[in-house]
């Protein structure tokens, strides 16, 4: 849900009110009661990313070769040390 800025032109109190997109715009000021706010128009904040963090490495899986080819590594190794004694 986004954040809206309004604005009281009665008082010139600037406030914000975190509000579904469908919901009605706020027509009564919080400070003055006067019926004369309007919403403004903002950049706004974009995309916000909250938590320990986001890194590219988070989805990736590591690349490995098949593993009948590590078995096969493993064995030949095995093999070449007991030759070697």
């Amino acid at each position: 849900m986004p954040t809206y800025d309004y604005l009281c032109r009665s008082c010139g109190h600037r406030f914000e009110k975190f509000q579904s997109i469908v919901a009605e715009p706020i027509r009564e000021c919080p400070v003055c009661k006067s019926d004369n706010v309007t919403r403004l128009l903002t950049g706004g904040a974009g995309l916000i990313f909250k938590g320990s963090g986001f890194y590219e490495t988070d989805y990736k899986h590591p690349r490995s070769s098949p593993p009948s080819q590590k078995n096969e590594t493993k064995k030949d190794s095995k093999n070449e040390s007991k030759k070697e004694k």
